[in-house]
């Protein structure tokens, strides 16, 4: 047994998804990358506390998305107003 999709369907289903694309996601994004860089660089260079510091930050970056997402800036929130592509 198979199930057929049509490509309607199927971008229907993407489009609906937005992938993320709004200020929450973006922020906790960005936190999370500068955070993991600094990780990174810091246990290249063998700095514990930062490497920990960083891990933390990784955490901020997660609940700062969850707290704008409350607030209405995620995917579908009341703040939220998605870009037209062209």
């Amino acid at each position: 047994m198979s199930i057929q999709t049509t490509p309607d369907t199927t971008a229907e289903a993407a489009e609906d998804l937005g992938h993320g694309n709004s200020p929450a996601a973006w922020t906790a994004v960005i936190i999370m990358l500068v955070a993991f860089s600094i990780g990174t660089v810091a246990f290249f260079l063998a700095i514990p506390w930062i490497v920990w510091a960083s891990a933390g930050l990784v955490v901020v970056g997660l609940v700062v998305g969850l707290v704008l997402k409350r607030a209405g800036y995620g995917v579908g929130g009341h703040r939220y107003v998605p870009k037209a592509h062209n």
